[in-house]
């Protein structure tokens, strides 16, 4: 985080009034923190399912022959999580990207947190922007702490449902920056 942190900082330097420009959030200078945001939605995929589809004809996916008319429902949990496109699939790591260009949009299918095709998510470069910027003031005007009770361990441990959260409640301390 306190890499993301000081990129935020030594972009938007210390008139805060140049954090609202629209420039900054079209130029994409924070590239670390864009990383950051890729990397959480690939190990933290929102949804674990896509929304079904119903194939038009019949075919054959690795090996195994689909009929007509099945519902295929595809698991985007597990693909962003499978060692077979993954280095260290289950360690939050924001430099695989640096030089791996897989992008979100659906042209990759080992990272489709918003789908692809024709139903890919329309509101997905609307949540991306907003996830940027919204982490880019939290990150520009606090620092933050983990606040573990008791002395315990963070748990990133995930509750499955429709959508996939923690298990547990993230506890931090937020601090204003000086």
């Amino acid at each position: 985080m306190k890499k993301a942190q000081k990129e935020v900082r030594d972009v938007f330097g210390c008139d805060m009034t140049n954090i609202m420009g629209e420039e900054y959030w079209m130029s994409n200078k924070l590239s670390y923190l864009q990383l950051v945001i890729k990397e959480t939605l690939r190990l933290h995929t929102p949804a674990p399912f896509l929304l079904p589809r119903e194939n038009k004809e019949r075919c054959k996916v690795m090996g195994y022959d689909i009929p007509l008319r099945t519902t295929v429902m595809v698991n985007a949990w597990a693909i962003a999580r499978d060692p077979k496109y993954w280095d260290k699939p289950e360690v939050f790591w924001p430099e695989r990207f640096e030089e791996n260009h897989v992008d979100m949009k659906g042209a990759h299918f080992e990272m489709i947190p918003f789908g692809a095709g024709r139903k890919i998510c329309p509101g997905m470069h609307f949540a991306l922007a907003t996830v940027e910027m919204a982490l880019a003031y939290l990150l520009y005007f606090f620092d933050w702490e983990y606040s573990a009770k008791n002395g315990e361990e963070l748990d990133m441990s995930e509750d499955f449902g429709l959508s996939i959260r923690r298990k547990t409640p993230l506890c931090l301390l937020a601090t204003p920056s000086t």
